[in-house]
């Protein structure tokens, strides 16, 4: 049987977190045996913030180390980085202009970032989910690997292949396949360590809101020592009005490999002081064999761009084939 497609990515901007590994890449990892797997580096869509384009290269070799170091293997799985194929940027203008801007401008992420943005909010910030949406379609997955709060950008991708396939496909052929989101509910979505009712993020300007996989074992403490918590004893899963209490031990549980109902026993009696220093204990062995193999890869920097040129060259072929058809069912003429 032909193995089911997914695809999905992150973004190239800043060190990537716990939320990414335990939220996306590790989910991953344990997919590539099961799936068809596209990976790919969103450098696109890093620059819907500000950004400093002497950082921008390096952090796309840093994300690909990090992808192969946390366990994504090149033999099964497609890495590649987004700006090197062209068809990314003409299918999404593709469908901007199919796209009712209400649509865009109903989506909740774009509403909470332009008012952090203020003034500086730029049309690409606003314009991204069609972007996502081609990274996405152009691929043809089964489905899209996402945590709860990108359900929404699915559903546009949804909306945009569903309008073309009716404007412009014909009821037996459509033009896109329609993938579903495929959204896993342990860890997938990791809260900040200083407001549990907030994603973890790399935009945030509390580094002591995140933990990074790069983080030194001195500072893996200190970020935990230091982390939000309440004045209650005992530990539970579960109770809306103990939202770091959750976190942490999903933090805790994700990292031991443990079963949650194992971890709920293990420290249903315990305090703080006793459970923030095991959580660091787990977090130093689980990150450090990650950390070791990063810092082998980002060492040999021709291994890492004969990985990427490989994806490149087999993401792109699927790429051309699928904008091919969708310049087709627009009525585009063929390159001459």
């Amino acid at each position: 049987m032909t193995k089911k497609r997914i695809l999905s990515g992150i973004q190239t901007t800043g060190n990537l977190h716990l939320g990414n590994y335990l939220g996306a890449i590790r989910n991953w990892v344990e997919m590539q045996d099961e799936y068809e797997c596209f990976l790919f580096l969103a450098d696109l869509h890093a620059i819907t913030v500000p950004h400093d384009p002497k950082l921008l290269a390096e952090n796309t070799y840093k994300v690909a180390a990090a992808y192969l170091a946390c366990g994504i293997d090149p033999e099964r799985a497609t890495v590649f980085v987004q700006s090197h194929i062209s068809a990314h940027s003409e299918l999404a203008w593709l469908f901007n202009c199919i796209t009712p801007l209400n649509w865009l401008e109903r989506m909740i992420q774009f509403k909470e970032k332009a008012v952090k943005q203020g003034e500086n909010v730029s049309v690409g910030l606003l314009d991204y989910p069609v972007l996502q949406s081609a990274d996405i379609l152009l691929y043809e997955p089964d489905m899209v690997p996402v945590g709860e709060d990108q359900k929404q950008h699915i559903e546009l991708t949804r909306d945009i292949a569903v309008r073309l396939n009716h404007l412009f496909g014909k009821k037996k052929e459509p033009v896109l396949k329609v993938p579903d989101a495929l959204i896993r509910v342990d860890g997938a979505r990791v809260m900040s360590l200083t407001d549990g009712t907030k994603k973890m993020s790399k935009s945030d300007p509390s580094e002591l809101s995140r933990i990074e996989i790069g983080d030194t074992p001195d500072l893996i403490k200190k970020k935990i020592k230091k982390c939000k918590t309440d004045p209650m004893r005992g530990l539970e899963f579960g109770n809306p009005e103990r939202p770091e209490c959750d976190n942490l031990l999903t933090l805790y549980m994700l990292l031991s490999g443990q079963e949650k109902a194992a971890v709920a026993a293990e420290c249903a009696d315990m305090g703080w002081g006793q459970f923030k220093p095991l959580l660091t204990e787990t977090a130093i062995a689980a990150l450090q064999p990650i950390q070791e193999k990063y810092q082998a890869l980002m060492d040999d920097r021709g291994y890492l761009e004969s990985v990427l040129k490989q994806g490149n060259q087999k993401a792109s072929v699927i790429a051309n084939q699928t904008l091919t058809k969708v310049k087709d069912a627009l009525g585009y003429s063929k390159p001459l």
